[in-house]
């Protein structure tokens, strides 16, 4: 289980660096970018990231994850002022996050925790906001790119490129490590 513990600490660092990435190659006006009536901007997705951060993970071995100070409607309004207004808030989540993880031992892991009373061990829950985050994530990365059009610097594998990855990653000797150790 710590080997749990640290995977899922580098997961959660993995994903916070695709919208890192994501977010550095757009101005304000891209991050606020909508496609359409109902659907979000980046921006909208970091402020709703964030929130969910601040609620789930603050207190999060002893009070329930979905705070009553936390108000997810207003998630959904693109009010920030700045860029650097925006990531501070991205950073305060993340930071609330990794905090909440590195109070967390392996003896802990079979606890149970609450989100909008439903219980969930803390692997449960801990699985249930990866998956959570790596899916809007996943939005933003996409919107980014979409934004960018062919001025988008890849985050991982670029086309037609997968072949030199590959040879280069076999030509290295057989390791256990996290996929993200070369990154």
């Amino acid at each position: 289980m710590e080997s749990y513990l640290s995977s899922i600490k580098k997961q959660f660092n993995y994903y916070k660096s695709l919208g890192d990435k994501t977010i550095e190659q757009l101005s304000l006006e891209e991050l606020r970018k909508e496609f359409s009536t109902d659907s979000n901007s980046i921006a909208i997705i970091v402020k709703h990231l964030a929130g969910n951060m601040l609620s789930r993970w603050t207190n999060f071995l002893t009070e329930d994850g979905e705070k009553t100070w936390r108000n997810r409607d207003s998630e959904f309004e693109a009010d920030y002022a700045s860029k650097n207004e925006l990531i501070e808030h991205w950073d305060k989540g993340w930071h609330c996050l990794f905090d909440a993880l590195d109070s967390i031992t392996k003896n802990d892991l079979e606890r149970i925790v609450y989100i909008r009373n439903q219980g969930h061990t803390v692997t449960e829950a801990i699985n249930r906001q990866l998956a959570h985050y790596s899916y809007h994530i996943g939005q933003i990365v996409f919107l980014g790119k979409l934004i960018k059009g062919n001025h988008w610097q890849s985050l991982s594998i670029p086309k037609g490129k997968s072949k030199s990855y590959n040879q280069e990653k076999f030509a290295k000797e057989k390791s256990k490590k996290h996929f993200t150790d070369d990154l």
